[in-house]
């Protein structure tokens, strides 16, 4: 038994969505919920996407996915691979599947250059934040993700003059 991993593509639209939607169930955030099917397609599969995905399947089943986008360190002069989402479903775990995710994404950030790889976690989530010390990740505790939306994005759009 293995894992392959390939890029997605638009039959895997319901996939995408059932993956985004069971990871949200895990991290207890269904009612935050938006994205839908369309979507989803929309965002990964238009002319010219913002963000991608990579579907790790074992023996031929669905396992898991990772979402992730290309940022920009305005200090290191380079672009970076930002993963937005990685998830594997819970029948799957312990085969190395989450490893392999991120070994596939840190190849494509040496092969293209990159000046680093990225994500978040949430501070509960001890067995995850295990795994990526184990990775070697680097935890940013010093950094406090910022965030606009909703109504407040609205009233920010609309702000005019100084502050």
């Amino acid at each position: 038994m293995a894992v392959t991993i390939r890029s997605a593509n638009a039959h895997d639209a319901a996939l995408i969505h059932a993956f985004v939607r069971e990871l949200a169930a895990y991290e207890n955030l269904l009612d935050s919920l938006e994205a839908t099917e369309r979507m989803i397609a929309a965002a990964l599969f238009a002319d010219n996407p913002r963000v991608f995905c990579d579907i790790a399947d074992w023996d031929g089943r669905p396992a898991g996915f990772a979402m992730w986008f290309i940022s920009f360190s305005s200090f290191r002069g380079r672009s970076g691979l930002y993963l937005e989402d990685l998830f594997v479903r819970p029948a799957f775990r312990r085969k190395g599947i989450a490893t392999a995710l991120f070994a596939h994404l840190a190849r494509r950030c040496v092969r293209e250059g990159m000046a680093r790889f990225e994500w978040t976690v949430l501070d509960w989530n001890k067995p995850a934040i295990g795994f990526y010390r184990a990775l070697g990740a680097e935890l940013m505790d010093e950094w406090t993700i910022c965030r606009v939306s909703g109504a407040a994005l609205q009233r920010l759009a609309r702000h005019t003059g100084a502050a």
